[in-house]
């Protein structure tokens, strides 16, 4: 059976990537693309709807999922714990489900890991992410959920030591982690999380190079988790196994980055 898929923001950089994925996988079909004019009732008859709208209307397209009791996707910026927080009840009320990725890279889910099993063993940390101009939205979600996940794996040892946070120099703070956005062309999209201590700091550094390519695979685990899932569900970590042990007490993905095409992960000591 094929899975009608209406496709939210289709016609932008990630939707477009989106709807390259659902035309050559098989069980999955667009059956419709909305853009920033369309009406919802245009979700209407979907199997499951994707979001890559805006951080502005993606709420809205949850809502409009959530109502219709069709699964959903959201690949939207902008859903921190909070915000996923408010619509888990309405989530679990229609009985149907809806996933949240920030970052369908496997290499940035990688990344993100590596910072929260580090993170009870330095006491200072702090993000700098890195995108081109277009983008709309800071910080971007994939340093809310990465400052999210080493709060949580600090959870036995405190929030992170960010000194004079209440100037506006020291970037934004996301669960005690102090994020610094940048936003220029001649990037796509790179985050460095900076674990300090006592004589020593490890910097975590995620690259995306070509997203179409960095982003597929991704796509494709999203997607197939994302049509039978039940609840909320966040991070594509929690579809795949790297074997690194998560603040939830899971490992959560298998493999390593350098099978994963079109983008650079690394990490180093000084």
């Amino acid at each position: 059976m094929t899975t009608r898929v209406a496709l939210v923001g289709g016609t932008g950089k990630l939707g477009s990537i989106i709807r390259g994925v659902i035309d050559e996988i098989d069980g999955f079909a667009v059956s419709a693309v909305l853009g920033s004019a369309s009406d919802l009732s245009e979700l209407d008859g979907a199997d499951l709807v994707v979001d890559a709208s805006t951080p502005a209307v993606s709420i809205d397209i949850v809502r409009a999922a959530i109502e219709r009791g069709v699964n959903v996707l959201v690949g939207t910026s902008g859903w921190s714990a909070e915000r996923i927080a408010l619509v888990r009840p309405l989530v679990d009320a229609a009985g149907i489900g809806a996933v949240f990725i920030p970052n369908f890279s496997l290499g940035s889910v990688i990344g993100s890991a590596l910072a929260a099993a580090s993170a009870s063993f330095f006491p200072s940390i702090e993000i700098v992410e890195a995108h081109r101009e277009t983008k709309v939205d800071s910080p971007s979600g994939t340093a809310v959920r990465t400052a999210e996940l080493i709060a949580a794996a600090r959870s036995g040892v405190g929030p992170v030591e960010s000194p004079h946070v209440d100037q506006r120099a020291r970037g934004q703070k996301v669960a005690s982690v102090p994020i610094h956005s940048l936003r220029r062309p001649g990037v796509v999209a790179r985050q460095e999380t900076i674990l300090s201590g006592p004589g020593e700091s490890l910097s975590i550094v995620h690259d995306t190079i070509e997203p179409a390519r960095a982003y597929e695979p991704g796509i494709r685990i999203a997607l197939a988790a994302a049509r039978d899932a039940s609840g909320v569900t966040v991070g594509l970590d929690s579809f795949i196994d790297i074997g690194i042990r998560t603040p939830h007490g899971r490992a959560a993905a298998a493999g390593d980055e350098g099978g994963v095409p079109g983008q650079v992960a690394r990490t180093t000591g000084a």
